[in-house]
């Protein structure tokens, strides 16, 4: 998707409908400041707020996502190429999402390891050691729980029993056994306990 001409589009089609950036925004019940982020390209508007502009700005979802107005011959090939690129937004976007969660793990796990050695090899009082180490290890928790997250959501699990990729819940992540991304869970579709792989993309 282009941001750009997505930005040029709405533009366009506020001025067609007479309407000031602060009167589209109030009738949306946000900022004129977002509406220039999404006329400038700078931002999307956010998925719940789609329907509704559409409606203010009289143009389909689909003309949105495109930038332009759809004729109906081009219309299911426009909204196929449409879904391919947001599948292939989707698959990049998780990929960098999956990266963010090593260094995340990576740099908690050392921030930890330092203040746990510092503490033993440093000469202090017993309650600053005590200290050093909760400092350390409370944002090491609180960032584990934001990297089991990010694993949680960033592309799906493939049940290897019968091939349903789906989007676990956050419990069945955090309980399940694993080894590195493969998780032992139960499949919400064939209802098998197995060994499921973390992929990028649905086949």
């Amino acid at each position: 998707m282009d941001q750009m001409k997505i930005g040029r589009f709405i533009a366009e089609r506020r001025k067609a409908n007479h309407m000031t950036q602060l009167q589209l925004a109030e009738q949306l019940r946000i900022t004129d400041r977002a509406v220039s982020k999404w006329e400038t390209g700078k931002s999307l508007p956010d998925v719940a707020l789609m329907p509704e502009l559409c409606a203010l700005l009289d143009i389909t979802v689909n003309d949105l996502l495109n930038g332009e107005v759809i004729v109906m011959e081009n219309y299911k090939e426009t909204s196929e190429r449409l879904l391919m690129e947001m599948a292939q937004q989707k698959e990049t976007t998780d990929k960098k999402l999956l990266s963010l969660e090593i260094l995340i793990g990576v740099l908690a796990s050392i921030i930890l390891f330092g203040a746990v050695l510092a503490a033993s090899f440093i000469n202090m009082p017993a309650w600053a050691r005590i200290v050093l180490i909760l400092a350390a290890f409370i944002p090491f928790i609180v960032s584990m729980v934001f990297a089991l997250r990010i694993e949680q959501t960033a592309g799906y699990y493939e049940c290897a029993e019968c091939g349903n990729c789906y989007v676990p819940t956050f419990k069945s992540v955090l309980w399940a056994p694993h080894m590195g991304r493969t998780r032992r869970m139960k499949c919400p579709q064939c209802g098998k306990v197995s060994w499921q792989k973390k992929v990028l993309s649905k086949k």
